[in-house]
C-alpha cells in the first residue's frame, strides 16, 4: 500500500476517490500532506471519501499524526491522515 501523497493543487474529489478503492483494497489508507492548502485538501478528501464509502456500508475514522520526511535533503513536518473502517 502506498501513501497518498496530497498537494494544495490536488483535486479533493479525486483523492477522496483514491482513499475509497484503498481502503476498500486493503482496508487502510494513509493521506499525507504538507502546507495549510494541503492539509486543507486532504481533509475535505477524506470527508467525501467517507460518504463514498458509506454507500458500500463501510464507516470510517480518521487518525491525525505527524510525520517525519525528507524532502531534498530537508527534514519537514508532514501531517499524515490514517482512514480505516470503525
Amino acid at each position: 500500500m502506498d501513501v497518498i501523497k496530497v498537494s494544495a493543487r490536488s483535486r479533493s474529489t479525486a483523492v477522496a476517490g483514491a482513499i475509497a478503492g484503498v481502503v476498500r483494497e486493503f482496508r487502510r489508507a494513509e493521506v499525507q500532506a504538507i502546507g495549510a492548502g494541503a492539509v486543507n485538501q486532504a481533509v475535505k478528501a477524506v470527508a467525501i471519501a467517507r460518504g463514498y464509502l458509506a454507500l458500500d456500508g463501510i464507516d470510517v475514522i480518521c487518525i491525525p499524526a505527524f510525520a517525519e520526511v525528507d524532502i531534498n535533503g530537508q527534514q519537514r513536518t508532514a501531517l499524515k491522515l490514517i482512514v480505516e473502517p470503525r
